[in-house]
Order: C-alpha cells, then structure tokens, then sequence
C-alpha cells in the first residue's frame, strides 16, 4: 500500500503508482464489505444492475408514447402507459431495496471495521501503545473507517450502475451524432479532476492535524468527566481549557472553510463547461426539430437521453472522484492494521543463554538488565542484576522515577530487556509461553484500573474464565480485605460501580484498590506475587490490616513489592534501594540501617513525620 504522503502534497497528480494505488484500496475495500455480508453484497449487485437497466427503457417507452399519441392510437398508448408505470414502480422497488441492503451492510460493516481495530489494538505490545504516534494512527483509522469503507462500496456499485445506464443512453444517443456524445463526456472531464485534486488536498489537512483533533477531544473530555470535575472547578480552568478548545475548533474552521470555498469556486465554474457543452446539443436538437428533420418523440427522447446521459456520466465520474477519496481515508486504516508488532525473540535465538548456577535456576534472576523506553535517550534501568528465590519476598524502595515500575514491566513482559536477561526458574523470559508465563503471575499495579462494571466483574476479570464463579470471586475478595466493602454494597456482586452508569455506586480510593488486590487473587495459582504500592490509597487502619493480609499472602510464593512505605517493605525478606535505574544498596532492613546509607535517610525521613 502506498503511504498518504505519497498523494501529491500540492495536491492531484495522476500517475501510474496512484492508479494501481487507487485500484488496490478499492479492490481491499470491497472485500471487507464483501467479508462483511457475502449475501448482502450479492443482492446489491443484482439490484445495481436492474436499477441501471430501467431508466434507459423508461426513457425508451416515453419516447413511444408520444409517437403513439401523434399517430392517433390510443390502445397502444394505454398499454405503454402501463409498461411506463410498471417502470416506475419497478425503479421504486429497486431503489427502496438498495437503501435496504446498503443500509444493513452499513452497520454490519462499522461493527467489522471497528472491530479489526480494536483487534490490532489488543494484538500490539505495550512498547507501541505508549507511543504518541500510535495515537494518530489510531484515531485516523476510528474516526472515518467505518464510513468510509461503506461510502467507498456504495460509489463502486454507483459507478457501475451509472455506467450501464450510460451505455444504453450512448446506444440510443448515437444514432443522433457520435461527436455530440464525445463532446459531452470531454466536457464532463475538468469538473471530476478538480473534485479528485481538493479531495487530494482536504485528505492531507486532515491528516496532518491529528495530534490537533486529539488534543480538541482531551479539553473536551477534560471539560465534560467527572473525574476532572472537581480540580475544573477549584483551580477555575473552565475558562482557560474552554478558550484552548474554541481556539482549536476556530482553526480547524477556518481551514476547512477555505478549502471548501475554493473547491466550489472552481467545481462549479468547471461545470459550467459542462452545461455549456449540454445546451450546445439542446440547440443542435431543437434546430432539427423545428426544421422538420426530427419527430416529436426523437425529440424528447435526445432531450431526456442527453440530460439523463450526461447526468449519468458526471455521476460516474464523481462515484471515481468519490471512491478515489474514500480510498485515502481508509488508507489510513490499512496503514493502522497493517501496524507490525515487534519481532518476538524466539527459542532459537536464546538457545545459547549462559550458564546459570543451580541457585540462580531457582526463582526470578536479573542477569545485568538494561532497558530503555523506545526514543529515550537516557536508561531507565542501568545493568540491575538481583535474585529473588523462589518462594521469597523482596521489596524496592526509591524515588520516583528511579525504575521501579519498569522492573514490574519487564518481569510480566510487557517490555523486553535492551541488554540482559530475565531468568525464571532458569529458563529465558523471552522463551516461555505467554499463556502459561501469565498464569504465574498476580500483579496489582499502581495505576490499575477501575472498571465501569458491577464488583463481580471487577474481581473476576482478574482471571476472565472464572467470572462466573461465584464462590472463586468471593474467595479472592476475602484474601484481597474487600469482604466489608462486598457487605455494606446494596446489591452485594451485583452492584455497578463507577458512576458512569444508572444506579453506580462510587468508591473511595482505598476501596477501589482492595478490589483490585482482590482481582489479582483470582489467580489463586499463581506463585509470584507482585504488588505495586499496593497501600497507598490506603488509610492508617486499613493499611496495618493490609500488612497483615500480606504476610499471610506471601507465605510460599515468590513475591516482588514495590513501595516508597518502608512498613511495607520491612516484610519482604530482602530489600532492593534503587536510584536512576541502579541498585544502590541491598540487604535486610536492620542490614541497610545499620549502614546508615540512603535507605536509612529515607526511613529516618518517613519516620521522622510520624513523631
């Protein structure tokens, strides 16, 4: 597929590459609608070609009727009368018909459409989500696909159409003169290339604001969602974000209101030509006419050919102006799905990994691990290497941005090292199943989420094939510290939480994380545990039950807690002190005080706020 970029930036220039291109898109065009609903697709084509069959014979037959009118006959003109109206409601039925079955291929499209989208979007490792560009691409594809794809359908079967009814009003008009039909079409030709030329231009605006458009949707989601509402309110940014929208939606008028006078400027001039060329022929027509050399029926029958003839040419051509326009918006969605994830390292590849000793095959172990975030400059892991053995618990403690979270992401592959290795029980990450490697591990994450859904789902997609387990669910709930919420829950695993929807109910910080610790003990399997702050929403109650829940729930798994509460971390049994992506200091927490190194500036710090 050729990129946007490759349409010309100063717009329309046909060429042998964007004719291939043209055909191309088109052709993958057709076959998601074609993907979408084979039957439905098989009856539009069928009532394309009856729609495009009846206009020339309706034309044919009025032209009929009024020879049997002049020679006086008035059984043949009753019977062509009926003929003509059976035309009529054929037309009628066939038209209604095609509204129909473009109508259902309409939504069954938008729903395949979006959802190859979101299927590509869940397919993609994290590495290209958390990517600025990812974004574009995305909300290119989303916003005109689904449309577009249908548009570009209806104008392929319209061309088609058109053309077969041109080619039976060519049949009857050339008997009149072949060189009015070419002077028809020639001057039907500029107004088609000028449409092609601003779609061209209008494709590329569009494209090259989309950072812009996301940017509109974020003040106006940010001015409309209650989870901004309040800091919206108590720092007055109503105005300022307000002002920042309507600048974005100013500019975006501007643009497109100037593109769209100048493209009628020359559309409608050009097409002038076009009913200069018309009129020319009407002339030529009535000249005949008057002269004797045509019947009245030729007459209305060249009228009504070269008016609807022409018609259906300039409707052909502007079913090719519209496709080729369509074709450049879903370009964006066949450059979305076309979206590659990373290579994944394979077994052969680490097939030669070093030799690790019988200790090091027991549990998780770094091997000098480097990682740095796709275009950064700097390491946000700096050659970590640590053992944590099996069924043992280490805790991370250390500033804000000094690693910590990455360490999580690596272990649950979401991200691979830069340089090193992560082993678990001496085996490469890279090489273990993803399936059975996630089955091994529960994770609570600082920023999990909080789903608009009822407490069962909640929990339960915490392991999605149980959500239906009611005794599993409640299980995890217990051993996540959420039993008292579940009970003081009007509905108890039924009720809405979130206030997104009727009757929601909204949690406080602290209880939504104890739904979330308990959705991660869905994996009651698991044997690595990994808790991300795991009590900072917490209050100083719940938090000394938490850390009591803890100790019973790391008891035989191998576990990684990330905390900057150093109660929290005094219960693994081995601490990690990490800064700028480097292990400053390990060992027991009367190990790292007794050093009197940064770990016991920080534990004097914290402690120091509680005297």
């Amino acid at each position: 597929m050729m990129p946007a970029s490759n349409h010309s930036s100063n717009g329309f220039r046909w060429n042998k590459e964007i004719f291939k291109t043209y055909l191309s898109d088109t052709f993958r065009g057709l076959s998601l609608a074609w993907r979408a609903s084979p039957a439905i697709g098989i009856m539009i084509l069928l009532l394309t070609i009856c729609s495009a069959a009846l206009p020339p014979a309706l034309a044919f037959v009025g032209k009929m009727i009024i020879d049997a009118v002049v020679a006086h006959n008035g059984e043949r003109t009753i019977r062509l009368v009926l003929g003509e109206f059976g035309l009529i409601a054929a037309i009628t039925i066939v038209q209604r018909s095609l509204f129909l079955a473009r109508t259902l291929l309409g939504n069954r499209l938008g729903i395949n459409v979006n959802s190859m989208i979101l299927e590509k979007a869940v397919q993609l490792d994290l590495s290209q989500i958390e990517n600025s560009e990812f974004y574009d691409k995305l909300n290119r594809a989303r916003q005109e696909a689904s449309s577009r794809s249908l548009q570009m359908v209806t104008d392929t079967f319209q061309f088609f159409q058109n053309a077969l009814t041109l080619f039976g009003y060519i049949a009857l008009l050339l008997s009149f003169s072949s060189w009015a039909v070419l002077a028809l079409v020639l001057a039907s030709l500029p107004a088609t290339f000028a449409e092609m030329r601003f779609s061209s231009i209008g494709f590329k605006l569009y494209n090259w604001r989309s950072a812009d458009r996301r940017k509109l949707a974020y003040m106006e989601y940010v001015l409309a969602n209650d989870s901004h509402a309040k800091e919206v309110r108590v720092f007055s940014l109503g105005e300022n974000f307000l002002a920042r929208y309507k600048g974005l939606a100013e500019k975006f008028y501007r643009e497109d209101s100037s593109l769209a006078k100048r493209r009628t400027i020359w559309v409608v001039l050009l097409s002038l030509v076009s009913s200069a060329a018309f009129y020319g022929c009407y002339a030529m027509i009535a000249i005949q006419a008057a002269r004797g050399q045509l019947s009245l029926g030729n007459l209305t029958l060249y009228v009504v050919v070269f008016r609807q003839g022409q018609q259906a040419f300039q409707s052909c051509l502007a079913a090719i102006g519209g496709t080729f326009e369509h074709n450049l918006y879903l370009s964006n969605l066949f450059e979305f799905l076309a979206i590659a994830p990373p290579i994944k390292p394979t077994e052969a590849v680490f097939a030669a990994a070093k030799a690790l000793s019988v200790e090091q095959k027991k549990g998780i172990y770094f091997d000098h691990v480097s990682f740095r975030y796709p275009n950064k400059k700097t390491l946000a892991l700096d050659s970590i290497t640590m053992h944590i053995p099996s069924g043992q618990s280490i805790a991370v403690v250390g500033s804000n941005g000094a690693g910590k979270s990455t360490l999580i992401k690596l272990l649950c592959r979401l991200y691979y090292p830069t340089e090193g290795a992560i082993y678990l029980d001496g085996k490469d990450l890279r090489n273990w199943n993803q399936e059975e490697l996630l089955n091994r591990i529960s994770v609570v994450f600082q920023d999990f989420n909080k789903y608009q859904l009822n407490v069962r789902e909640n929990v339960g997609v915490g392991k999605i094939e149980n959500v239906e387990n009611e005794d599993h669910i409640k299980q995890a709930i217990e051993r996540g510290g959420a039993a008292e919420l579940l009970r003081d829950l009007p509905q108890g695993l039924s009720t809405p939480l979130g206030n997104w929807f009727k009757d929601g109910r909204e949690l406080s910080g602290g209880q939504w994380q104890k739904v979330a610790v308990a959705r991660a003990f869905m994996r009651d399997k698991a044997d690595i545990l990994i808790l991300d702050e795991p009590t900072a929403a917490l209050d100083a109650e719940a938090e000394s039950l938490a850390f009591q829940k803890f100790r019973e729930l790391t008891i035989g798994k191998t576990s990684l807690i990330i905390s900057h509460r150093f109660p929290v971390a005094r219960l693994a049994d081995h601490i990690l002190v990490i800064e700028q992506g480097k292990i400053l200091e390990s060992g027991s927490h009367s190990e790292l005080i007794q050093a009197n190194g940064r770990y016991a500036h920080l534990f004097t710090l914290q402690a120091s706020g509680y005297t």
